[in-house]
């Protein structure tokens, strides 16, 4: 299941999560964005119950985005014990965003 990661609920499904989050900051508008989108709800599928997996719409949620500098999107921030464990700016492939998120299983 992908999640939808909001001023309203970051805290509680991010920051508060006992499993690790992927968050993909991304904006309607943006073409690399629109691109990863079916490979990000791909893997939430797959890392469920693993890795938590979910977007953040920069445009409706700024206040978040300027909290982590999300300066370019798509970014890709994987979230361990509710802090920031790394970051990926830019479209990769499934194979290469996998690996990113299983990061923070080790």
């Amino acid at each position: 299941m992908e999640y939808k990661f909001t001023t309203n609920n970051f805290e509680e499904e991010v920051l508060q999560s006992s499993t690790p989050v992927l968050v993909d900051f991304f904006a309607e508008w943006c073409n690399p964005c629109k691109m990863m989108a079916p490979v990000v709800e791909k893997l939430a599928e797959e890392l469920e119950g693993k890795v938590k997996v979910g977007k953040c719409n920069i445009d409706e949620n700024m206040q978040i985005a300027q909290r982590y500098r999300v300066a370019s999107i798509p970014t890709f921030m994987v979230f361990k014990d509710g802090k920031p464990l790394s970051t990926q700016v830019g479209a990769m492939s499934a194979a290469e965003l996998r690996k990113f998120a299983e990061q923070a299983l080790d």
